[in-house]
């Protein structure tokens, strides 16, 4: 129940500071995607399951506030949350390289499949122009934010993890 709190607390946070606080710092009108950085680093730290809760819910808070129909980015996020569950067996926390190019992979492919789902199939065909001026400057920003994000999620993780343990050894 502590992590689900937890969980829902953070994913909060970073849509708020996501949109309020990164988009007044916003650099031509780019901003980080925070919330593909929690999604991936949750995937990635604690599996397939819970990316896809975390990615349906990070989701779902974006269609809710900005999407014009419900379930589009939950359904988007969740499927990054759960691909990057299969990194599971060879992340270990020591190691930053794994992690920043599964959140810079799965900021790409986001933006990708809003790309096509929102601009492409409506007839805008200028894909060079959108690759160019909002999908690598968002990735550039992202991953420079996602550098200090990353091992403050990580923290977090620890922790809840830790309290599990301890709370595991008291019952069992």
């Amino acid at each position: 129940m502590r992590r689900k709190i937890v969980l829902a607390i953070t994913i909060i946070v970073c849509f708020l500071l996501q949109c309020t606080v990164f988009k007044a710092l916003a650099i031509a009108s780019i901003s980080p995607n925070l919330l593909i950085v929690v999604v991936a680093s949750f995937g990635f730290m604690r599996g397939k399951k819970e990316g896809l809760f975390v990615g349906f819910f990070a989701g779902l808070l974006l269609d809710v506030m900005f999407g014009s129909v419900i379930g589009f980015y939950a359904l988007i996020y969740m499927y990054i949350g759960y691909m990057n569950g299969f990194f599971k067996r060879i992340f270990f926390p020591d190691e930053v390289k794994l992690p920043l190019a599964l959140i810079a992979v799965s900021d790409f492919f986001c933006n990708l499949l809003i790309y096509f789902s929102l601009f492409w199939f409506r007839g805008r065909f200028s894909f060079g122009y959108y690759l160019f001026h909002t999908i690598l400057p968002e990735l550039v920003y992202t991953m420079i934010v996602s550098v200090l994000l990353y091992f403050i999620l990580l923290k977090v993780n620890e922790k809840l993890e830790a309290i599990e343990r301890r709370s595991a050894a008291k019952f069992g």
